[in-house]
């Protein structure tokens, strides 16, 4: 029983170590884990969907679904948003919540 504390109290110093080494060590998390993939060429830009079902649900409606990719530097975090606008006068009827989107990293080569 002994043996398995002194391990359980090694994993918590390891992770313990490692959190404090990748946040304060500058270039430590892009040399081990990669750097995140570029962001999209067209961030912030609100683009008409039509081919989800989301889309033809709300095509029903009299509604257009329109999406955006929006990247908050604060918080170094990619989210889609997601609004739609009556057909007729082009008025914001409803938005989705704002939902994350991951970034993969790259490894270097």
């Amino acid at each position: 029983m002994f043996y398995v504390f002194l391990l359980v109290v090694a994993a918590i110093g390891v992770g313990v170590y490692l959190t404090f080494v990748f946040q304060n060590v500058p270039g430590m998390k892009e040399e081990r884990l990669g750097t995140l993939e570029p962001l999209p060429a067209d961030l912030g830009t609100w683009k008409a969907d039509s081919g989800s079902e989301s889309a033809q649900a709300a095509s029903k409606e009299g509604l257009i679904r329109e999406v955006r990719l929006f990247y908050d530097e604060r918080r170094e975090r990619l989210f889609e948003q997601v609004r739609y606008r009556r057909e007729s006068d082009s008025e914001i009827v409803r938005v989705e919540p704002d939902r994350r989107v991951k970034r993969r990293r790259v490894r270097p080569a």
